[in-house]
C-alpha cells in the first residue's frame, strides 16, 4: 500500500517531538538526581521553578508524538504489513508514559505547587522518591519509544510505483 504525505509528516513529527520529549525527560532526570544531595528547602525551591513551565513543555512534546505514532500505527495496520509492530510497540511505551504521568507525576506536581520553601512537608523525601522513581521509568520508556520510532523510520519500506522501460524508445530521426 502506498502511503501518502500524511505518513511522512507523522514519521518526522514523531521523531522530532519524540526526540525533544525524550531529551527533556533525560535532562529533568539528571537535575532530579543532582537534587538528591540537597535538603528539603533547596529541593522544594527547585521543584517550584520546574513546575512553572515544564509541564507545558512535556504536554507540547508528548501529545504530538502520541498523535503522530497513532497515525503511523493506523497506516501500518491498514497496509497489513510487518511495519506495524515497531510503531505499535512505541505507542505502547508512549501510553505507559501518559498513564504514569496522569496517575503518579501530575498529582504529585499539583501537591508540590502548594509547598512552601520555608516549610516543606515532613514526608518531602518520600514524595520526592516516588516522583523520581516514576520519572525514571518514564524516561526509560521514552528512550525506548524514541529508539523504536527511529528504527521504524530507518527500516520503513515505502511502496512506490516505478516506471521501467518495456521497449527501447522509437527514434523518429534516421
Amino acid at each position: 500500500m502506498k502511503q501518502g504525505p500524511l505518513f511522512s509528516i507523522a514519521r518526522w513529527t514523531g521523531l522530532i517531538f519524540g526526540g525533544v520529549f525524550t531529551g527533556f525527560l533525560v535532562c529533568v532526570l539528571v537535575l532530579e538526581t543532582s537534587l538528591r544531595d540537597y535538603d528539603a528547602k533547596v529541593y522544594t525551591q527547585v521543584r517550584q521553578v520546574e513546575l512553572d513551565s515544564l509541564d507545558t513543555l512535556a504536554s507540547a512534546t508528548l501529545i504530538p508524538t502520541i498523535i503522530a505514532t497513532v497515525i503511523l500505527v493506523v497506516g501500518a495496520w491498514k497496509a497489513k504489513g510487518r511495519d506495524l509492530y515497531v510503531p505499535l510497540a512505541a505507542l505502547a511505551f508512549l501510553l505507559l508514559i501518559l498513564i504514569l504521568t496522569i496517575v503518579v507525576n501530575l498529582p504529585i506536581n499539583a501537591d508540590q505547587k502548594d509547598w512552601t520553601v520555608t516549610s516543606p512537608p515532613s514526608d518531602w523525601a518520600d514524595v520526592r522518591d516516588k516522583w523520581q522513581t516514576s520519572h525514571a521509568v518514564r524516561t526509560v520508556a521514552a528512550l525506548v519509544a524514541f529508539g523504536l520510532l527511529a528504527f521504524s523510520a530507518i527500516t520503513h519500506r515505502t511502496t512506490t510505483t516505478t516506471l521501467t522501460p518495456t521497449a527501447a524508445p522509437l527514434s523518429t530521426h534516421r
